[in-house]
């Protein structure tokens, strides 16, 4: 037969599969192996003509000379095959493999010492349809008959022991281990290191169910993620490559540039068509240059200020994109809609502000090549190909077509305008070309900030701004902006106008301020506060009367990135001037944000900061300060870590009172905790009455409500989150019971054992359980009641479990509550349920080294080899991400006490 149908059935490239090996010298060999696949059987394989011949037998050998076993013959394997284990993916013979026996075999009807005569002569047998063998194995021994079996079909065979010293009624499959590994089936599944991809690691499309096993482990996740990334280092080396190829016949050689200053567009007044052309959306953000240097990059704005800093995810982004190359872009932040939100952005301190993004346009230099010289539809063509296929960086799409039908689009979805570019245009620095022009859907201009105003009697930080714009080095008044701001922005610019308080007015001429209008004839009284003009902010407008005052001003945004000498008058150019119309076009404009993810709440450099959290306003401070010396992890780090993981651990925190465990110099730091908070929490925060009878006064717990709450606590340096196991509105009623296995003196891997012990004694009782690491030393394992028990329920149902685990582990558990009577032994925790007893949550941080978390487990994870800094504030939220709240169980249906406690007792 060969191995031409072997070959057929499957893709190497995917399978962990041998593909040949050449038989040894000395004696034919055999191979039993064993095969969970769509169903479970065994292959029998004989080595022969220098493959492994193969039968499959789906009840497996028999030892009882009176039992016959079917045994389909199926495609020849290679002499490799036979010591092959491992997981073969979806597709032919998808499942797990152990070698269930192993040994030589002989013929049992002729001696001779040749094995290639040996060899001859079975498959001479196997032509006829009869062979007899003895067989050496570990397991099987002794005489056997593999006869063909008429009426079976044309692979139809039977295997069969034949009577000797060796036969035996017993069933020999229950001799589960494999010869090699001593691992059964499911422990081979469990931890083997040959499985798809462990080589090259390329997932199936449909996957079967041992696939899915597979990929919950993290040696698996780790061998993907490594081929991924290096999937994408040879696609980026293939990429330029390609466009070095390209580059070195149509670009100058020339070193990196360390400034660009960005080509600017010409105002016109209305859109137009035009053949040659091509249409962008004006983003409503900041002009930013991306200096991609060997690894270093700078983001720049037209003035030569950093944005390194203050979009730190763009500039991560950037680094992480790998290129050598100067990028023009504009960095945004879009509404849900995919529209550019200026306001959104000059207000972004963190992700938490808005999406993000980073529209690239343009590229002038990449890899040692001056690219500012070719065409603008050739430095496209390049950045397309190197642009990321996803994330926060993305291609500003050009249209083709109309630009008066794109342009009215444009002004349709409320965009800022669009830029006409003609494809032929060179890349011109600094210079504003009537190669780029932009067409405004309404009218903004950047303003210079001259001074404000208060009118009498005014509650308000200030009434309006005083701006104007640069002619010949004059300060031009344009107007007053009294709309656009909030309350706090206004706070906020009093803070920034302070130092830049003058005596004079900046502008040419001196504005006057309370005069009347047509549209207002008795204006409230105004003082006026001069500043230094060193501002620039964005203004919209209806118009600009004869006088060159703005009607019906609005304020829209500091703008940072502009330098006051440059803010002169735009003054639209005409269009025909310019160009002539062509053809037309449709196209889709805007592209959705992705799909929301949380990322940072605080950003990397402000010591304090206030966010709004659920309506509340919450101010963060001491940011920088070390909670984790040995890691050098940051408060900021934690308050970031409960943001992202909020949605998750606030199930088990909603409604119960808290007990806050406080480490306000980190976890090396003396600690306190703190269950009154009685005139100390924010009025919002809801608490929970009790009586203390130790100082018979009523006090308050704080109770956990939403994320607002939690990061409340988390900013009262709370680094772990201890809550009551019921709620408010039961609060004798726990909705979990806990059993808590406290190490003491006693190895981690023999709290697993115990974890497990417990697991197999609850699994008997028919009780579905979930563990969790402790975060510190032990394991909880919890058990849904949904609050139908009370505490003292509760506490019999676990210590009648920890008294069964005990008896089954007395060497080295105890249920003693005196530390003294467990003489060293591991004690089984059953008085967590009890009235405000609490442990830290799931998910939660816990103050140890490594900044471990409490992290739930699937029950196959409990075993060997499982370490507690396994989980921590590195790590855990992409394992959430990953395996979703395996958790939520525990806030489920619970047990049927009665039900179980009866079954037992039967």
């Amino acid at each position: 037969m060969g191995l031409t149908k072997y070959k057929q059935k499957r893709d190497f490239k995917k399978s962990p599969e041998p593909i040949g090996g050449a038989p040894d010298s000395g004696k034919l060999r055999f191979v039993v192996q064993k095969h969970d696949a769509s169903h479970l059987h065994y292959d029998f394989r004989l080595e022969m003509g220098g493959v492994l011949k193969s039968w499959a037998v789906p009840k497996g050998p028999s030892t009882d000379p009176e039992v016959k076993r079917l045994a389909m013959m199926v495609e020849d394997h290679p002499y490799d095959y036979r010591n092959f284990e491992g997981i073969i993916p979806s597709g032919y013979g998808a499942g797990t493999v152990i070698v269930w026996d192993e040994g030589t075999y002989e013929a049992a009807d002729f001696e001779v010492d040749d094995k290639e005569k040996e060899d001859k002569y079975f498959r001479s047998q196997l032509h006829k349809g009869k062979l007899k063998f003895i067989l050496h194995g570990k397991k099987l021994k002794g005489e056997y008959a593999l006869i063909k079996a008429h009426g079976r079909g044309e692979n139809g065979w039977l295997l069969f022991k034949l009577k000797d010293k060796y036969a035996s009624k017993d069933d020999i499959t229950k001799k589960d281990k494999s010869v090699i590994s001593k691992k059964t089936i499911a422990q081979v599944e469990k931890t083997t290191k040959n499985f798809y991809g462990s080589q090259r690691v390329k997932e199936s499309v449909s996957k079967s169910k041992k696939e899915i096993e597979l990929n919950r482990r993290s040696d698996v996740k780790a061998s993907s993620l490594k081929n991924k990334n290096e999937k994408e280092k040879k696609k980026n080396k293939e990429i330029n490559a390609d466009v070095d190829e390209q580059l070195k016949d149509i670009a100058k050689k020339a070193a990196f540039p360390k400034k660009v200053s960005p080509m600017l567009a010409t105002l016109i007044s209305e859109p137009f068509d035009k053949e040659g052309w091509i249409y962008e959306i004006k983003w409503d953000g900041y002009r930013t240059v991306a200096l991609c240097n060997g690894g270093k990059v700078e983001l720049r704005t037209r003035n030569d200020k950093s944005f390194n800093k203050k979009f730190y995810s763009i500039y991560k982004a950037v680094q992480e994109w790998n290129i050598s190359a100067v990028i023009d872009g504009e960095i945004t932040v879009l509404d849900d809609k995919g529209k550019a939100d200026f306001g959104a952005l000059q207000n972004w301190r963190s992700e938490a502000d808005g999406e993000i993004y980073y529209y690239v346009f343009d590229l002038m230099w990449m890899n040692g090549y001056d690219l500012m010289s070719l065409t603008l539809s050739k430095r496209r063509e390049i950045l397309k190909k190197i642009i990321p296929e996803q994330g926060i960086i993305r291609m500003s799409e050009s249209f083709e077509g109309s630009g008066i039908q794109f342009f009215e689009s444009a002004k349709e979805i409320g965009l800022e305008g669009i830029i006409a570019k003609n494809s032929d245009s060179l890349y011109t620095p600094g210079l504003r070309s009537k190669e780029w022009l932009k067409i405004k859907a309404n009218k903004r201009q950047e303003m210079v900030i001259g001074g404000y105003t208060k009118n009498d009697d005014t509650s308000k930080a200030f009434s309006s701004l005083l701006v104007g714009v640069f002619d010949d080095r004059k300060l031009i008044y344009t107007g007053k902006v009294g709309t656009g701001f909030t309350q706090k922005l206004q706070k906020e610019m009093l803070k920034e106008f302070a130092p830049l308080i003058i005596n004079k007015p900046p502008f040419t001429i001196t504005p006057d301020i309370n005069k009347p209008s047509r549209f207002r004839p008795d204006p409230p009284h105004a003082s006026a506060v001069w500043l230094k003009p060193e501002l620039v902010c964005e203004v919209s407008f209806t118009e600009m009367t004869s006088d060159g005052v703005m009607r019906h001003p609005s304020f829209e945004g500091m703008r940072a990135d502009k330098k006051p000498k440059n803010i002169i008058m735009e003054k639209p150019v005409s269009s025909k001037k310019v160009v002539s119309s062509i053809k037309k076009k449709t196209e889709k404009i805007l592209k959705p944000v992705n799909k929301k993810e949380r990322a940072t709440l605080l950003n990397p450099s402000e010591e304090t900061q206030v966010r709004k959290i659920n309506g509340h306003e919450l101010k963060f401070t001491n940011l920088s300060k070390i909670f984790w010396p040995g890691e050098g992890i940051t408060k900021r780090d934690m308050l970031n870590y409960y943001y992202q993981t909020a949605p998750f651990i606030l199930p088990y925190l909603k409604d119960r009172p808290q007990s806050l465990n406080r480490y306000p110099n980190g976890i090396t730091g003396d600690s306190f905790y703190q269950k009154d908070v009685t005139g100390k929490a924010p009025d919002w925060i809801k608490k929970y009455l009790y009586h203390s009878e130790a100082d018979a006064r009523d006090k308050h717990f704080l109770v956990a409500t939403d994320e607002a709450s939690l990061l409340y606590m988390a900013s009262l340096a709370c680094i772990e989150m201890n809550p009551w196991s019921s709620r408010t509105d039961k609060p004798d009623h726990p909705d979990w019971c806990i059993i808590d296995l406290d190490p003491a003196e006693n190895t981690f891997e023999q709290v697993i054992e115990a974890a497990r012990v417990t697991h197999e004694i609850l699994t008997g009782m028919k009780v579905d359980a979930y563990a969790k690491t402790s975060g510190s030393t032990g394991i909880h394992i919890y058990i849904p009641l949904n609050a139908k028990y009370t505490y003292e329920q509760s506490k019999e149902f676990a210590r009648l479990i920890a008294t069964m685990v005990n008896k089954e582990l007395p060497k080295f558990t105890s249920i003693e509550r005196a530390v003294k009577n467990r003489k060293g032994k591991m004690y089984i925790d059953f008085l967590q349920n009890r009235p405000q007893a609490t442990v830290a949550a799931a998910y939660s941080l816990r103050p140890k080294p490594g900044a471990t978390v409490s992290m739930p487990l699937h029950w196959d994870e409990v075993k060997k080899g499982l370490k507690m800094k396994d989980f921590n504030i590195h790590n855990a939220i992409a394992r959430i991400k990953s395996e979703g709240d395996i958790f939520k169980p525990v806030l489920g249906k619970g047990v049927e006490l009665r039900k179980v406690l009866s079954a037992l007792s039967e």
